[in-house]
């Protein structure tokens, strides 16, 4: 979905990390140090580090060493710089100001929100070593002292084992961007989270390399050890006294921002436990997950499931009149976050597994650039339970997202406010905003949602996509 934008900054969840680990290991990760460059004794030590931390890389994942990595060493400025470039790049700088405001329509940004500003701010803050898999070059920090980079480097050091075996530039891309298509397909909107499936095997993978490393000298590992990996993943969403931008982030960017580390590190320790390194590490490139479902639940990724495709409106025909802004799949984690956002993390852990597919369609009408967004959003759950609490917390949350939200009843308005939550929905049901109607419709194991859609395409969106329901999905 719209986490897509936030791939470029994934460096920072590794700081995250580390600064987790400093903390779980007893370390003083929460004082903040001034910045001081390395000596040109621990850069040459650092360099000379790099071949026998891959060593240890290579053994630890079972991949093969297949060339030396090239190795150099970078100020805070020129990691920002390079990263700041990729984040601009045309196509990347477009998909953020969609996702911005797709995200602020759904109520996981605040209106005033200024992602951009914020995720340089951020990139300055949290940056951390990388490999460019461009430059086939581990970069180490001048800035932070040997003994802090090493376990960073055998995170890195993993990517560059990844990238000599399979390509990582090429594996992680999705094919072809759904926004991209004329007439997208079921088929498009499963795509839409390979590479965010994918984004979290990468990162799970040298994630456990990482643990392994620091772990080494007490004899231990991951796998015995899984005490370790559960602080370090709480960590990672509490961030250290030094970041700023990072604790005063919404809860989506949190989440996000550390999915493919704190989720990706679950997964690749269930593989471990299930078929050991050759499933965890090469078989998980050969055959990797195709949504956040299975990184979220690896027992759906051993099992093989399958999920059904979605059902899709005819976009050309019910949506002649406007200008498609945005459209993408709304996966487990998305649910995760939304229902997290709107009603806490024990509802969320409750209601996201019973998932079973989603996707969003937002568009404005034609020549009418300033008008609030139009979004269709559709999901499927388990069972016509889940289905009935989801659109419950959906539109409880009306009020968090709207200034001016009243109810239809009949022939009458009453303002949510004066109104108990629901605890299930079922059936049709309409709110009034200051953006246009709310429509929810729940039959059977869907649910379907209009903002701002005028009726006459409601209707229609329901007798195409409901008409003949496709009932509950196991």
């Amino acid at each position: 979905m719209y986490r897509k934008v936030l791939v470029q900054c994934l460096v920072l969840g590794l700081a995250l990390a580390t600064a987790a680990w400093a903390q779980t290991s007893g370390g003083n990760a929460q004082s903040v140090q001034p910045e001081q460059k390395i000596s040109p004794k621990e850069a040459q030590e650092l360099f000379h580090d790099v071949d026998k931390i891959l060593s240890f890389a290579s053994k630890d994942s079972g991949l093969p060493i297949k060339s030396e990595v090239k190795r150099q060493l970078v100020s805070r400025d020129e990691v920002v710089a390079y990263l700041e470039k990729s984040m601009a790049e045309d196509k990347d700088a477009q998909r953020l100001r969609r996702s911005e405001l797709v995200l602020k329509k759904f109520g996981l940004l605040p209106q005033g929100f200024d992602l951009q500003k914020f995720l340089v701010a951020l990139l300055r803050e949290q940056v951390a070593g990388y490999y460019d898999s461009k430059t086939k070059t581990v970069n180490l920090l001048d800035w932070l002292d040997a003994e802090q980079q090493r376990p960073v480097l055998a995170h890195e050091l993993t990517h560059a084992l990844q990238d000599q075996s399979f390509g990582l530039e090429k594996w992680l891309k999705a094919d072809t961007d759904i926004n991209d298509q004329k007439e997208p397909t079921a088929a498009d909107i499963e795509e839409d989270e390979v590479s965010e499936a994918r984004q979290a095997v990468v990162e799970g993978q040298a994630m456990v390399t990482l643990v392994d490393y620091m772990l080494e000298p007490t004899g231990k590992s991951l796998l015995g050890s899984p005490e370790v990996a559960k602080a370090l993943e709480d960590g990672m969403l509490v961030g250290t006294a030094d970041s700023v931008e990072f604790k005063n982030a919404p809860i989506f960017l949190k989440e996000s921002l550390t999915f493919p580390y704190r989720y990706g590190l679950d997964f690749e320790a269930e593989l471990l436990r299930n078929g050991g390194k050759q499933k965890a590490f090469a078989e998980a490139f050969a055959n990797p997950p195709r949504n956040t479902r299975q990184i979220m639940e690896p027992k759906t990724y051993l099992s093989g499931e399958r999920l059904e495709p979605m059902r899709l409106p005819d976009f050309d025909h019910d949506f002649k009149n406007y200008e498609r802004f945005d459209i993408g799949a709304m996966g487990e984690f998305d649910v995760a976050l939304l229902v997290d956002q709107y009603a806490g993390v024990a509802a969320s852990h409750a209601l996201y597994p019973h998932w079973r597919g989603g996707y969003y369609y937002a568009a404005r009408p034609k020549g009418d650039t300033e008008s609030p967004l139009d979004v269709l959003y559709v999901s499927r759950w388990s069972d016509a339970e889940s289905a009935a609490k989801f659109a419950a917390i959906y539109a409880g949350a009306l009020v968090k997202r709207y200034t001016h939200v009243h109810q239809v009843e009949g022939n009458t308005t009453k303002d949510v406010a004066q109104l108990p939550a629901p605890e299930s929905l079922s059936g049709t049901h309409t709110w009034l905003t200051e953006d246009g109607p709310v429509v929810i419709v729940v039959q059977g194991a869907n649910v379907l949602i209009t903002e701002s859609f005028d009726q006459a395409i409601t209707e229609q969106l329901e007798q195409e996509l409901l008409g003949a329901a496709a009932g509950t999905a196991k």
